[in-house]
């Protein structure tokens, strides 16, 4: 097929009406605007359907029940509702995705990258690889270094299962990306899906696929992300929060090659390279009872760990040069003098949001910055009156029981959010951190 793939955009509403041609531009495909009815009879190569929902968040529901003509394409529906329910329940309806803006445009946008990457690469085939598939990971640091001499030793074995460890925001898709585009299989499809974003009762469907009739609302057959990836790379990101009833299922798969649709009887033969990702501690959640002992070993056959930022020297100072440049000249402004004071900022920061914590401040201190510099104190926002606060909460006439809750909630706020972190830090486990984090919020003070 050599027609210029496009976008189709089910406009149901007039919010965020510029963005959609805009997102086609950047892509560079052609923007198809449809009304429900208007899709069910075009054949073209859709790299995604989105159902632009904004405000009509309800009738972009029943639009995910009645759009057809979209065979093989995902269906994202865009709103601006940020009710976890709600995205749950356009999950279940048929959607691969929610996404509400204006909070997950940047989001929308790597998806749709990732979809087009993978049509492409579809229609061209094999492509030549890059003389340094791990060109766009930036470091200097003994640390990262080691890994990446890991990985390039195995990139060129298409069947070795690899499994990526880090904290949040370390760059594990970005590794997990640049091994599959350094080896063997880089003309195939790179396809991830995050097992902790998607409900448990819909992730088995999401992976292996369904027939119609599986479910209620499954009015077509839809595969799923190994067959979408076959003959490329899968990347199961936070591979630690994968249900316990899915874990065998997975681990039959990657033993015998073969899936089976939810509500089918026939088994289907894939060839997929598996890649996972956590920033849990896997050999601990084994000995939790949360991780299968027989997945986890089927995994570990090479394991490669990403150093945090804070681990990584004058890494730090690279990052934001490399970033400043970047983001400048995405938004058309000078290019920012990095100052000393700057510069101490960002080597005495914990970074706990790692990479991509930094990216973030970098842009946040050239947007609100005068032209040509980054002000150091729009860099990182500390919170001095809420350390106050804090510090002064910790006093001789606390229990026990207010010490902990304390302790949980700054070590929350340190890990950028993180529970996993956060119980890891606490030693305890995740299952323990959560019940104390809802025993904070119902003001339970009692055993």
């Amino acid at each position: 097929m050599t027609e210029t793939p496009a976008l189709a955009i089910v406009k149901l509403s007039e919010s965020f009406a510029s963005l959609w041609q805009d997102l086609a531009q950047e892509l560079g495909v052609q923007s198809l605007i449809f009304d429900t009815d208007e899709l069910e009879s075009h054949e073209r190569d859709l790299i995604a359907v989105l159902v632009a929902a904004g405000g009509e968040e309800a009738r972009g529901l029943d639009a995910l029940l009645s759009i057809s003509g979209a065979e093989g394409s995902p269906i994202y529906l865009v709103g601006a509702n940020t009710s976890h329910r709600f995205g749950v329940e356009a999950v279940r309806r048929g959607a691969a995705d929610y996404f509400a803006l204006p909070d997950d445009v940047d989001l929308l946008r790597r998806t749709l990258a990732s979809r087009l990457e993978t049509a492409n690469a579809r229609r061209s085939g094999p492509h030549p690889k890059p003389d340094d598939t791990f060109a766009a990971i930036i470091g200097e640091s003994d640390a990262l270094k080691a890994t990446l001499d890991k990985a390039r030793r195995v990139i060129s074995h298409p069947d070795v299962t690899v499994l990526i460890g880090g904290e949040t925001g370390t760059g594990k898709e970005l590794l997990a990306r640049a091994i599959h585009e350094g080896g063997p299989r880089s003309g195939g499809p790179f396809v991830a899906v995050n097992c902790a974003a998607i409900p448990a009762n819909l992730l088995e469907s999401e992976l292996f696929g369904h027939v119609k009739g599986a479910f209620t609302d499954a009015r077509t057959s839809k595969p799923g992300l190994f067959e979408e990836a076959n003959g490329g790379s899968l990347l199961l990101d936070e591979i630690g929060h994968l249900p316990l009833e899915l874990q065998g299922k997975l681990l039959r798969a990657l033993d015998e090659h073969r899936i089976r649709r939810v509500g089918s009887t026939e088994n289907r033969e894939v060839d997929v390279r598996i890649l996972a990702a956590t920033h849990v501690d896997l050999e601990q959640a084994v000995a939790r009872g949360e991780f299968r002992r027989d997945l986890f070993y089927r995994l570990n056959v090479v394991s490669l760990d990403l150093p945090p930022l804070r681990e990584r020297g004058s890494d730090v100072e690279l990052l934001a040069r490399v970033f400043a440049e970047s983001l400048a000249q995405r938004y058309g402004m000078a290019v920012p003098r990095l100052s000393p004071e700057l510069l101490m900022r960002l080597r005495t920061h914990s970074w706990p949001g790692n990479v991509r914590e930094l990216r973030h401040a970098i842009e946040r201190s050239l947007l609100l910055s005068k032209p040509g510099t980054l002000d150091p104190a729009e860099l990182v926002k500390e919170d001095k009156q809420k350390k106050r606060q804090t510090d002064a909460e910790f006093h001789t006439s606390m229990t026990l029981r207010e010490l902990n809750f304390v302790a949980a909630r700054r070590t929350m706020d340190r890990l950028g959010g993180n529970k996993s972190a956060a119980a890891r830090a606490l030693g305890i486990s995740r299952s323990r951190f959560q019940r104390l984090l809802d025993e904070m919020d119902s003001g339970d003070s009692h055993d």
